[in-house]
């Protein structure tokens, strides 16, 4: 048997067989997928305005942000990790790109400059918990603050204005409708939907978030795996601050408060495994979506917004409680 075969198995006696494991995942899937078109077509029924053109656009374009960086936050959870810094890459790199856009008059090396930022700080932390066995809980809520603390020192404090006109087609510019962040997170679910199903990083990925010691045995760097993933979730939050900076034609420190809780809750939702080993790109997209739509249509009832705060906690450990049910359910099963 080859080293990628058995990366992607789980040794553990206790262990789903394969088929069965994907046969689990896809009921889940679809059950998720019915929920949504449920609560789709109730919002479309009793929210005015929901259904209209206008505001489905504006709707994905609402999600985008989270959308594009849960594609990445799937995989770090799917690892068996997690990743509180990405609200803070998204302002840094934000902050970064607007500074070095308006200091070199350069589009093209503000957002190099920016993504390679943000990918230098997620390869940081990957190196951090890989090397040192931290708890990735606590690695990243370092990362968190001295990252936005790198963005306040790098913007002065306040928000940085971009002199470059050309920096705002990044988040304007539209194709068949729909604009360059809306077209960005549709790549991401495509590129990584195929890295997790169909390559042996995406399966090595799965095998260490389900049995570490196993894939280790079974030939898989786990370091470097670690170290790649937190990488890849740094260059997509860069991305999307690149994006969100050019959106509102400034880089902002205080930018994305709260925004890691949002973007696990829809990764959650979507059956991944908080404990690592499960994760479906479509169910991702859906709980985006899902999450996505419910915030949409408070919108439009003009919900005041402490009590958005409240459903969208209420979400969040609806979620949990979720996943904690359905681990339980395969521990017996």
């Amino acid at each position: 048997m080859s080293t990628d075969k058995l990366a992607a198995s789980d040794t553990s006696p206790t262990a789903p067989k394969p088929r069965a494991k994907a046969l689990r995942t896809l009921l889940d899937t679809s059950g998720l997928i019915a929920i949504f078109f449920v609560l789709f077509i109730a919002l479309a029924l009793f929210v005015p305005d929901f259904l209209t053109g206008r505001n489905i656009v504006g709707l994905l374009l609402s999600v985008t942000l989270i959308g594009t960086i849960a594609t990445t936050m799937m995989m770090v959870l799917a690892l068996g990790e997690v990743d509180l810094s990405v609200a803070s890459i998204v302002a840094f790199t934000g902050v970064v790109a607007a500074v070095v856009t308006s200091t070199s008059g350069s589009v093209f090396i503000g957002v190099l400059v920016g993504v390679g930022a943000g990918g230098a700080v997620g390869a940081f932390n990957g190196f951090v918990v890989s090397k040192f066995g931290i708890n990735s809980l606590i690695a990243t809520l370092a990362a968190m603050e001295f990252v936005r603390g790198l963005a306040y020192i790098t913007s002065g404090g306040d928000a940085v204005m971009v002199t470059v006109p050309g920096f705002f087609d990044l988040g304007s510019a539209s194709f068949l409708g729909l604009t360059l962040p809306v077209w960005t997170m549709i790549a991401c679910f495509v590129v990584f939907g195929i890295v997790l199903n169909m390559t042996a990083f995406g399966r090595n990925t799965l095998a260490t978030g389900g049995n570490a010691e196993a894939a280790s045995l079974a030939g898989v760097n786990v370091r470097r795996l670690k170290i790649t993933v937190f990488a890849l979730q740094g260059i997509v939050a860069g991305i999307a601050g690149v994006l969100l900076a050019s959106r509102m034609g400034l880089g902002d420190p205080n930018t994305s408060m709260g925004l890691e809780l949002a973007v696990i809750s829809a990764c959650v939702l979507g059956g991944v495994s908080l404990s690592g080993g499960v994760a479906s790109i479509t169910g991702v997209l859906v709980g985006v979506l899902i999450m996505g739509c419910v915030q949409n249509a408070m919108g439009l009832l003009n919900v005041p917004t402490f009590y958005q705060y409240l459903v969208r906690g209420a979400i969040l450990l609806l979620a949990v409680m979720f996943d904690r049910w359905k681990q339980t359910r395969r521990a017996k099963g």
